[in-house]
């Protein structure tokens, strides 16, 4: 990291919306306080469903992805963060390198197109490309486990550490990943319970319902950012630019399964060898606070 420019952050992920669900926290907290921070995002999110009545002609063709292109400029404008799509047009900010592989188990699986087809080596070396051009100190993305198992969030947890441990070793960026602590998301649900109105058109998920696989001990979680006002209101902005996707209420938020998960004031991170894919135990007692060195 040069010492004569802001401090860089790199976020990657898979479809239009995940950065600001998972990390929006994080990316508005670093903006605000004069980071430069950017987003490379791999698909277009061709396969979402979508949730206003109004928008279902989008589900038709290939509307969705353009359409979710312009949600994402939307919401990275709120956050103050500069994004790109892999693969798209410099010039014309269209297109992408791949197409959204559906959820597991669906036939958008096997298109030739879908990142989840696409070589490992080739994703990476794209990712590499872009990481290497920005040279920035944090790169963050997915756990192992894609955050819920999606197919294309796996493989950019894959290719993400594959581009980072590919780089000569003084040039590798610190690599994070994101993870709940187990507690935190026990809370969350109480906090729900508590909260959502009962007729709310949501299910508020039970204690017994399963978690996430990406919901974690909490001893592994080695740095957490805590959200100011500011911005927990940018965040919250940048969800509602993703309206094809994504419901907002009062202190939550809902997908198109209509489940309801608390809107988070902090987000949490572990440390993660790219080379390995082991997490990294942390540097101290507790947690850090933020992800810069």
């Amino acid at each position: 990291m040069s010492a004569d420019r802001p401090p860089r952050l790199l976020f990657v992920h898979a479809h239009p919306d995940d950065e600001s669900l998972a990390t929006g926290v994080t990316m508005a907290h670093y903006a605000r306080t004069g980071a430069d921070v950017r987003l490379l995002t791999c698909t277009l999110g061709d396969h979402g469903e979508v949730i206003p009545p109004g928008l279902a002609y989008l589900t038709a063709g290939d509307a969705l992805g353009p359409y979710r292109r312009g949600e994402l400029r939307a919401a990275m404008s709120e956050l103050g963060v500069t994004e790109r799509v892999l693969g798209e047009d410099p010039e014309t900010a269209a297109g992408a390198a791949y197409r959204d592989s559906g959820m597991a188990g669906t036939p958008e699986n096997d298109d030739p197109r879908a990142l989840c087809q696409a070589p490992l080596d080739e994703v990476a070396a794209a990712i590499r490309e872009h990481i290497a051009a920005l040279a920035p100190g944090v790169v963050v993305t997915y756990d192992a486990s894609g955050g819920y198992g999606h197919p294309d969030h796996i493989r950019v947890h894959q290719a993400t550490l594959a581009a980072v441990a590919g780089l000569p070793g003084p040039e590798r960026p610190l690599v994070y990943v994101v993870l709940v602590p187990a507690d935190v998301a026990a809370q969350s649900r109480r906090w729900l319970a508590a909260h959502v109105d009962p007729g709310a058109p949501v299910t508020v998920p039970g204690p017994g319902d399963p978690y996430p696989p990406s919901v974690a001990d909490p001893g592994l979680i080695t740095h957490v950012v805590t959200g100011s006002v500011s911005d927990l209101a940018r965040r919250e902005a940048a969800l509602r630019a993703h309206r094809t996707q994504v419901s907002v209420y009062d202190g939550y938020y809902a997908l198109s399964n209509s489940i309801a998960a608390r809107l988070e004031p902090a987000e949490y991170f572990a440390r993660v060898d790219p080379v390995s894919g082991r997490l990294l135990p942390a540097d101290g007692p507790g947690r850090a606070e933020g992800l810069l060195p």
